[in-house]
């Protein structure tokens, strides 16, 4: 099976990754383990270049972006990974407007710090709603992690400069 078609049976919840995970036991796994493991965003929101942390993950490509493009139920297992993400980073979603949960604060996510990989995930995540046709909704995520990055916590301008051209 070629990488664009083991990336869509991945996202048609048909498929499993390069470890056996299927879509559906991301989506189940805990904070802890999200944190800790780092070869699964690349699955979750693929985009055209390959990322340090695994060479395994198939790229985006124009094959796979004309997919998300005509296929609602692709975009929509798209966003209910960044939900699951969302909920990680103290962000939740309603449609296309992208909000802080009441709990977030500096002591409780990890992402209101400086830096760190998971400012990479953000940007990651944003470039790859952009490039599978979720434009409202990646700036949507473009404008919540600014906003709540420079408000709650000492976010890099170097990460948030990353988050402006992510798109």
């Amino acid at each position: 099976m070629d990488n664009d078609a083991r990336l869509l049976a991945f996202y048609y919840g048909e498929g499993h990754d390069h470890k056996g995970r299927h879509l559906d036991d991301i989506w189940a796994l805990s904070s802890f383990w999200l944190e800790h493991t780092h070869d699964y965003i690349q699955w979750l929101f693929p985009i055209p270049e390959a990322g340090r942390f695994n060479g395994f993950a198939p790229l985006l490509t124009p094959k796979i972006q004309a997919a998300f493009e005509h296929e609602a139920r692709l975009r929509q297992h798209q966003q209910r990974s960044l939900d699951v993400m969302l909920a990680f980073y103290g962000l939740q979603r309603d449609d296309s407007v992208i909000t802080a949960q009441p709990t977030l604060s500096i002591q409780t996510y990890n992402w209101l710090k400086a830096g760190g990989h998971n400012h990479l995930r953000i940007t990651r995540i944003i470039r790859s709603l952009a490039l599978c046709h979720q434009p409202n909704i990646a700036s949507a995520l473009q404008h919540a992690v600014i906003d709540n990055g420079t408000r709650h916590g000492v976010v890099s301008e170097t990460s948030i400069q990353f988050w402006r051209n992510a798109i």
